[in-house]
């Protein structure tokens, strides 16, 4: 039982790790005067997802395969139909400057889609992996032409500080140790609840494990959305969608291939989908409202109720 203490204790040090490992990479990155767009299309886009990157990763080089694809799925579904609902829910007024279903909806569709084809053999193999991160380069490409976007994103105050190689390499140190530890414990802890309760780890993946590695978006995207900056809001759920796809699947399938069952996974392949073309929708229509929050969390609640309904009957 003492799973159930280590699992919210390793997730929270992979959670704050990541923080740092970010917040000092974009240190040594100001430091040097690399171009904006770079800081933020590596940093930005990726900072949310490492938790996920890691957790994913351990979990395939441990031959979890399950947990590894499950956190990606869960994690995807749970940005959409749980943070951006909430962020919809508590932002006063929301009105995007940027037109984000002509210039973003794209990235939100182009790895589902790839995603589709990979499947379908039951199986994401090393070579699909590679093939995967190559739609990263190409959204990073994409952000190089909205570097002015993020460079609005950055830390100024970071980029105001005084440098410090010595304090720079403890936190980038502590924050790698907080990260590969938290990934380890988090993950063999959810395997371990997993087994006690006779369930399989997708489920524990596709709740526990991607519901955890989504905080960093949750608290992202509603800060954002409380300061008005609703583009910044659902960019930040795209963009980390996009690199759960491609990195963090793709780089967990390089580590070892990941067989994926159809069957099994078929309900959540589809609420994926569903809740990424309700996102497409919203944004081709300019629906950002209470109204769209709420539609959104019923996807979760549905979600919640058939893994909760497949866990119950697996132990029965």
């Amino acid at each position: 039982m003492i799973d159930f203490l280590i699992f919210p204790l390793a997730l929270t040090a992979l959670i704050f790790g990541a923080g740092m490992v970010i917040k000092e990479s974009e240190r040594i990155a100001l430091h040097f005067d690399i171009a904006p767009y770079i800081i933020g299309a590596t940093l930005v886009a990726l900072g949310t997802s490492l938790p996920e990157m890691a957790a994913s990763f351990k979990a395939s080089w441990s031959g979890h395969a399950d947990l590894a694809v499950a956190n990606v799925l869960g994690s995807n579904i749970l940005n959409i139909s749980l943070v951006l609902a909430l962020v919809f829910i508590v932002a006063k007024h929301m009105v995007p400057d940027r037109d984000i279903f002509a210039k973003d909806s794209a990235w939100a569709l182009f790895p589902l889609m790839i995603f589709f084809l990979l499947i379908y053999d039951g199986e994401i193999s090393r070579l699909e992996g590679f093939l995967f991160l190559l739609l990263m380069i190409a959204f990073v490409l994409f952000l190089r032409a909205s570097g002015e976007d993020l460079a609005q994103e950055l830390d100024t105050e970071l980029a105001q500080a005084p440098f410090s190689w010595a304090k720079t390499l403890l936190g980038l140190t502590g924050g790698f140790i907080l990260v590969t530890g938290g990934a380890d414990f988090t993950v063999e802890s959810a395997s371990n609840i997993a087994r006690i309760f006779s369930i399989s780890e997708w489920i524990i993946g596709l709740l526990l494990l991607a519901l955890g590695t989504s905080l960093p978006e949750l608290v992202v995207s509603i800060v954002a959305a409380r300061k008005g900056s609703g583009d910044m809001a659902i960019g930040n759920i795209i963009g980390s969608n996009m690199a759960n796809f491609s990195v963090v699947l793709g780089g967990a399938a390089i580590i070892n291939p990941l067989p994926i069952s159809l069957e099994r996974s078929l309900f959540d392949i589809i609420a994926v989908t569903v809740v990424t073309l309700m996102l497409v929708f919203i944004t081709a229509n300019k629906l950002y409202n209470k109204s769209s929050g709420f539609a959104l969390l019923i996807v979760t609640v549905l979600v919640v109720l058939n893994a909760v309904g497949s866990a119950t009957h697996a132990a029965s």
